[in-house]
């Protein structure tokens, strides 16, 4: 049975990490957001008894599950695949998990594929232009502050900006109006994040 409660154990056994969990999240948010707008169904989806909103919102939330403990490259994001594999998990979701890193030469070949690259360095460059706003909110973020840090090459430098571009091309949409649209879906689990202005408050 693959459904969200069984991907989110599998993030919280594997993931100890606050931050990367409201990664998983923040990734989570975006990839619903964009399987609303750009699946096509039907697809493997229906086979597995999920929505289309709902497969592409587990792969964006168990994408990384494995990088805590084995963060390298050598490793991440093979280490993760063979636990995925052991446990039955179905391949749509396994190859989508494998295609996200550039260096396992998985090509990325589906609107949900391409999707999750396309969100994946973005959520966590929005994340953190959200956190050095005086508000720590995501209410202060948009599409012009987030290419304005993007310029910054001091600021989040491991964050690839070539990702984040060439991502948006590939999946066909315009760079500011994708970096809008994942603002506004992680916008919508603000409190989830923490960025939705209590931190700023509380500090």
């Amino acid at each position: 049975m693959i459904d969200r409660e069984t991907a989110r154990c599998l993030l919280t056994e594997f993931t100890q990490s606050e931050s990367l969990r409201k990664h998983a999240l923040a990734v989570e948010a975006c990839m619903r957001a964009c399987a609303r707008k750009l699946a096509t169904g039907p697809s493997e989806a229906s086979a597995l008894g999920l929505s289309e909103e709902d497969l592409w919102g587990i792969v964006g939330l168990i994408h990384d599950f494995d990088y805590e403990k084995y963060p390298s490259l050598e490793d991440h994001p093979y280490k993760g695949n063979d636990i995925l594999k052991q446990r039955g998990w179905p391949e749509v979701i396994t190859r989508a998990i494998m295609s996200h890193a550039e260096y396992t030469g998985v090509t990325r070949d589906t609107p949900m594929e391409k999707a999750l690259f396309a969100c994946d360095e973005l959520a966590g460059f929005i994340t953190a232009v959200a956190l050095i706003k005086p508000g720590k909110s995501l209410a202060e973020v948009d599409a012009k502050s987030v290419r304005k840090r993007m310029k910054d090459k001091a600021f989040a430098r491991k964050v690839n900006r070539d990702d984040i571009v060439n991502s948006a091309a590939a999946l066909g949409v315009d760079l500011d109006e994708h970096i809008a649209f994942c603002i506004e879906a992680l916008q919508g689990i603000a409190n989830k994040l923490g960025l939705d202005g209590r931190a700023a408050k509380t500090a």
